[in-house]
């Protein structure tokens, strides 16, 4: 097996025609586990395949998305440049709603903001436990507290290892509360080539999990 490429986020080619506004709404969080290409993979994704996206970051998530991939600034044209640099560039823009960490305020953080779920990735051991106790002192952890009280999918991309018995009781806890813990282990068995099909494999789960049809070749065929 080759050696690992470098992480070089993948782009998606836009379509050559604006989706229809019929696509589904999601909120995105990311914190500062590692693992920021496999948020920007996803973000490629939801937005290439016309969907609105809530996204907040946490102040630990932008150092994440500074160190790993150099992003200085949470916007379209930082997180996705293909597409800020398409003929459609408007379109992405308006599907793409940055939500600031600390405005406890913000629409997602109320239950009446209608959406198909929530996607914590990745999502630290802290962010984690503050959301299994309830805490929302801040927009991501509210936003989260709100997606399990109105039983929408809360999907948690948790990247620790090894774990210790705090994770683990967390874990059950927000389980039994009705999220999914989906941690960032990518699977071997499709014989990946590069690092970037590692990245896919984590993306095409989350997407698989909020019931997202995508075109990462992700799953095991038999």
């Amino acid at each position: 097996m080759p050696s690992p490429s470098p992480i070089t986020p993948r782009q998606t080619t836009p379509p050559s025609t604006p989706i229809s506004p019929t696509g589904k709404r999601f909120v995105v969080g990311i914190t500062g586990a590692s693992g920021a290409a496999y948020t920007i993979r996803l973000l490629d994704q939801l937005l290439t395949k016309g969907h609105e996206v809530h996204l907040v970051v946490t102040d630990f998530g932008k150092r994440l998305l500074i160190d790993e991939l150099n992003i200085s600034a949470v916007a379209l044209e930082t997180l996705c440049p293909h597409l800020s640099a398409d003929q459609h560039a408007d379109h992405y823009r308006s599907l793409l709603i940055i939500h600031p960490n600390k405005d406890v305020g913000a629409v997602i953080a109320t239950g009446s903001f209608l959406n198909q779920g929530m996607v914590i990735l990745p999502c630290s051991s802290t962010s984690m436990g503050a959301i299994a106790t309830g805490s929302g002192s801040n927009l991501l952890t509210r936003a989260a507290a709100v997606t399990l009280k109105e039983r929408r999918p809360l999907i948690i991309c948790h990247r620790e290892t090894p774990l210790n018995l705090i994770d683990i009781e967390n874990m059950r806890t927000l389980t039994l509360a009705g999220a999914i813990i989906a941690p960032t282990n990518p699977g071997l068995y499709l014989n990946p080539q590069c690092i970037n099909d590692l990245v896919d494999f984590i993306a095409g789960k989350a997407l698989d999990l909020l019931g997202v049809q995508h075109d990462l070749d992700t799953r095991w065929s038999g």
